[in-house]
């Protein structure tokens, strides 16, 4: 393969084959959500509400102060996000089911439904597609290759 260097040649710069590693790691992480960002483009979400989604899709429900300790933004900034996102019937304000002096934001059961049914396959199609273009020994390379990366890693 052209460009693809072996032995002591690689060992020398391995500093320069970690950035080229991880700018093509970045490369097939765009391509891989690229219909998925699509889909999110639609929504129209601005960062900071994208980031406030994220978190609250990844945890079934919290504070507004766990909230904006996890996204980094002032609780005022996102008690504003919160407000907007509702609105929108994007997340969903509850109490706390021990402290009903604490109300918790979950994402709203249309979020949910999208994440267990949709973004399934916004995510596996395009890897789907390129795993179908393989051949057996391609596909042996990729899983061999993506298993000893993630085994160094630790």
């Amino acid at each position: 393969m052209v460009g693809v260097r072996s032995g002591p040649e690689l060992r020398s710069n391995l500093k320069v084959e970690a950035k080229r590693m991880e700018a093509q790691l970045q490369s097939i992480r765009r391509k891989l959500r690229q219909r998925l960002e699509a889909e999110f483009a639609r929504g129209e979400l601005t960062a900071p509400q994208r980031m406030v989604m994220g978190e609250l899709v990844r945890v079934e429900g919290m504070s507004l102060k766990e909230l904006s300790a996890r996204v980094s933004l002032a609780h005022s900034t996102v008690s504003g996000i919160v407000d907007r996102l509702e609105k929108q019937g994007l997340v969903e304000r509850g109490v706390h089911a021990t402290d009903r002096r604490v109300t918790v934001i979950r994402a709203s059961g249309a979020v949910r439904k999208f994440m267990k049914s949709r973004m399934p396959a916004l995510t596996l199609t395009p890897l789907l597609k390129a795993l179908k273009r393989a051949n057996e020994k391609e596909l042996r390379e990729v899983r061999s290759g993506l298993d000893t990366l993630e085994r160094l890693l630790g």
